[in-house]
């Protein structure tokens, strides 16, 4: 079955390069210039993947990327002028599942997209984690089908990248989990991105998970090899 891709973009030619791109290497694909015509296509029927651009004529694209994220777990790929790193960092923290910067490279476009679906779940799938975890007197559970994490008696909206880290580092709990593992369980094998964020999905989950210090004390940083989630926060 054909993948189902949305873009919005401000500039008809890009929207008419991405479009004739992806038709040809097997994509179905619709087209939006404003943000409001995108989310009402979205409410409607939801794509594969979303490509977006961050300055649209009508919205800011980090707007729609924050209220897309929240409904749902479609892969959105970032396409934007804004070089600046706050910039990338915002997005990824928002939950984009990658960052390109153009002027960019047709090629390298597609090879990203492919990448991302090939990490999404397909439909069906039903190996999840679902399990309570005991750390000292602070019980952390978490279900992966329904995407949610509960750390004592609160409950913690991680995105759906934040979510994955969590969930590989609780399969692996005690044990050291390297960087590049944890990189191309989450982002891909081909990830061509910064290492960095990584490290800021991370920051972000114990931001989050601040309840008792959890964050702190039980999410260890593992310098120069990556990191590990303790049971005991003395190990």
């Amino acid at each position: 079955m054909q993948k189902l891709i949305y873009v919005v973009d401000d500039e008809e030619n890009i929207l008419e390069i991405i479009s004739f791109n992806l038709k040809k290497n097997g994509f179905k694909v619709k087209a939006f210039f404003l943000g409001e015509e995108l989310l009402e296509a979205f409410g409607k029927k939801k794509p594969d993947l979303l490509i977006l651009d961050l300055m649209l004529p009508d919205m800011d694209g980090l707007d729609i990327c924050r209220r897309i994220k929240k409904e749902s777990d479609v892969p959105i790929i970032i396409l934007s002028a804004k070089s600046e790193e706050l910039d990338k960092v915002l997005g990824l923290e928002l939950g984009a599942d990658d960052y390109m910067i153009k002027p960019f490279g047709v090629k390298e476009l597609i090879a990203r997209i492919k990448n991302v679906l090939r990490r999404v779940k397909p439909a069906g799938f039903k190996d999840y984690l679902k399990a309570d975890f005991s750390f000292s007197h602070i019980i952390l559970s978490i279900d992966e089908e329904k995407h949610e994490v509960v750390l004592g008696n609160k409950q913690i909206d991680l995105n759906p990248k934040e979510f994955r880290l969590l969930s590989i580092l609780l399969q692996k709990i005690d044990s050291l989990v390297p960087r590049q593992d944890l990189i191309r369980e989450v982002w891909g094998e081909d990830y061509y991105g910064d290492t960095r964020t990584l490290d800021v999905h991370i920051r972000r989950i114990r931001e989050k998970m601040s309840y008792k210090d959890f964050g702190r004390n039980y999410l260890k940083t593992i310098h120069g090899f990556g990191y590990r989630l303790v049971s005991d926060k003395d190990k």
